[in-house]
């Protein structure tokens, strides 16, 4: 892509102003001798990634990721356009508060309504909130919510979801009287809701999608199953790129959207910080944690940016708090607004075609090559794979080479051992997948 500043328009006005036919009339005085006749003999452009690992090679460095590594698990590589940090190292920016006197916040505040309209698009829901510490603690604050809403006392939850959102919940549910029934998975990867019409008096389901495993759920027969004036259909992600590619949550009959938006332009730093992400449906925005940045007009009429809606203990009475969630992950949510904003919808749309493709390569390398895939369900840049019994020793030598094949499973299913998650993002490129398979499989 090229940039250029000046328009068609711009270009001959100043050429105009200095009585110049044309641009190549700029060069005039150039003797015919000394002009370049034919196409320089360079390499094709390169993409932004391409340049830089080229970059590096010829500086002699090291590439900037010496190990190759294809975990996820609620955690993914993907490259981060250039613009994000520079704009990220402005001193506006960079505050994780959200301030109280819009007059002289306006700034900061626009960036989160922004986000929050992204947000929205994104997963496709009415309303988003300013955002959560995390992942976890957004599904944690989601299942508040939906009790309070529906007044139920039960909670169904996919086994699916992401282990460590799930330690969190029971943590945070265990001083309330709810109690959570654990929905088991079945044979294709993705939960089993046959017992949900079943259960009495269940004020949430939570379903993750992509899950996991890495396979997409049936959200919107998890939908047809309950009441939605009784139940609340709670759709948790960690891979927000997907929505790219599949649709998203609120187009499938989920009541709120929450999890994790890592992925949004927020590199890896070791596994932090996250992105709580959060969206509902317009008639439960009354009882959403946290804040809620809005637009208005002031006394000149002209466009304001204010806290329109902040129902937790430092605004209101601590009886009628909807969360004790005293701020949010201001510059982490402006990080991911910069990335949505900067990649574009049609960006995303490509992104998120790329990680499916180069996932399914790999998976269908794997089944050429005898590797058993024991799920059946559709993916998309995660899935998993059985190995022999033996390669938790070459696990071991493959790290050794610096490539981190997938994530061991038994540690969260003991019933899955020598199974591995494997994911594979946009930043591996053919070679590298060619080469990851052949080391596995030899």
């Amino acid at each position: 892509m090229r940039y250029f500043s000046h328009t068609p328009e711009d270009i001959q006005s100043m050429l105009s102003a200095i009585h110049s036919g044309s641009m190549d009339d700029l060069f005039s005085m150039i003797p015919d001798n000394c002009r370049m006749k034919k196409t320089p003999d360079i390499p094709p452009p390169l993409s932004e990634w391409e340049l830089i690992q080229k970059m590096e090679e010829m500086s002699g460095e090291m590439p900037s990721s010496a190990y190759r590594s294809y975990l996820g698990a609620g955690r993914y590589e993907h490259y981060i356009p250039a613009i994000l940090p520079y704009l990220l190292g402005r001193s506006e920016f960079s505050t994780a508060y959200t301030p109280y006197q819009p007059e002289v916040s306006q700034g900061t505040l626009q960036a989160i309504y922004e986000y929050q309209t992204l947000t929205s698009r994104l997963l496709g829901m009415d309303v988003a909130n300013a955002s959560l510490y995390d992942g976890a603690s957004a599904l944690s604050e989601a299942l508040f919510m939906a009790m309070r809403i529906t007044k139920g006392k039960q909670i169904a939850m996919s086994r699916l979801v992401h282990p460590s959102f799930r330690k969190v919940v029971s943590t945070c549910l265990a001083p309330t009287s709810s109690k959570i029934i654990e929905l088991p998975y079945q044979k294709d990867g993705t939960t089993d809701i046959s017992t949900l019409k079943e259960m009495k008096d269940l004020g949430a389901v939570v379903v993750q999608s992509p899950n996991f495993f890495g396979c997409i759920e049936d959200l919107q027969k998890v939908s047809g199953t309950i009441d939605h004036q009784k139940t609340l259909l709670i759709a948790c992600f960690t891979e927000p790129i997907a929505f790219g590619l599949i649709h998203p949550p609120g187009d499938l009959g989920a009541d709120i959207v929450c999890g994790e938006g890592q992925s949004l332009g927020i590199p890896l730093s070791y596994g932090g910080p996250g992105l709580g992400m959060l969206a509902c449906k317009e008639a439960h925005v009354r009882n959403m944690p946290g804040r809620l940045v809005g637009k208005t007009t002031d006394l000149d009429g002209k466009p304001a940016f204010v806290l329109t809606l902040a129902t937790r203990e430092q605004h209101i009475r601590r009886e009628k708090a909807t969360s004790n969630i005293c701020t949010n992950s201001s510059l982490c949510a402006v990080t991911a607004l910069m990335f949505m904003a900067s990649v574009g919808g049609s960006g995303i749309r490509k992104l998120a075609q790329l990680n499916h493709d180069k996932s399914e390569y790999v998976k269908n390398g794997f089944k050429a090559k005898g590797v058993r895939i024991p799920f059946s369900a559709p993916a998309f840049n995660e899935f998993v794979v059985q190995f022999d019994k033996e390669f938790s020793e070459k696990y071991e030598k493959l790290l050794q080479e610096k490539i981190i094949p997938g994530l061991p499973l038994s540690g969260f299913y003991p019933e899955l051992k020598d199974h591995y998650l494997i994911c594979v993002t946009e930043t591996k490129g053919k070679a590298d997948l060619d080469h990851f398979m052949e080391k596995v499989t030899s």
